[in-house]
């Protein structure tokens, strides 16, 4: 009896069909089938490994865009904050047109660029 409760299934000489198809496997009888499954199975396998390796390619370089974007913004949001925490602490007041122009400037030309920033990758995304 097999696994599933029924009966071997028998070929036209008598024998088992599992033994014989066991026989004839260690014997090397089915060689060509096997290098068959062998080269299919390794093309699939070569596939996925290059997808793999695109979609890795593709995580690192957007993550690269990313850490550039962030420094390009640092490194031009670091003199305006510098200039408008000197122009506040030189001014002294909030009423005077310098202090007041410096401030609006510190906060107008960050959200000018978040949203330029916000567009590119809207656009990007579509």
């Amino acid at each position: 009896m097999n696994r599933c409760g029924g009966a071997k299934p028998i070929s036209s000489d008598g024998k088992p069909r599992a033994d014989r198809d066991l026989i004839s496997a260690l014997a090397g009888n089915e060689t060509a089938r096997e290098c068959a499954v062998a080269r299919r199975a390794r093309r699939v396998v070569l596939t996925s490994m290059g997808v793999m390796r695109d979609q890795k390619a593709g995580r690192r370089q957007v993550r690269c865009v990313a850490l550039a974007a962030i420094l390009l913004v640092i490194l031009g949001l670091g003199p305006l904050a510098w200039w408008v925490t000197s122009n506040l602490m030189a001014g002294g007041r909030m009423g005077e047109l310098g202090s007041e122009v410096s401030l609006i400037a510190g906060v107008l030309c960050p959200a000018i660029l978040a949203a330029a920033l916000v567009a590119g990758w809207a656009r990007h995304r579509s």
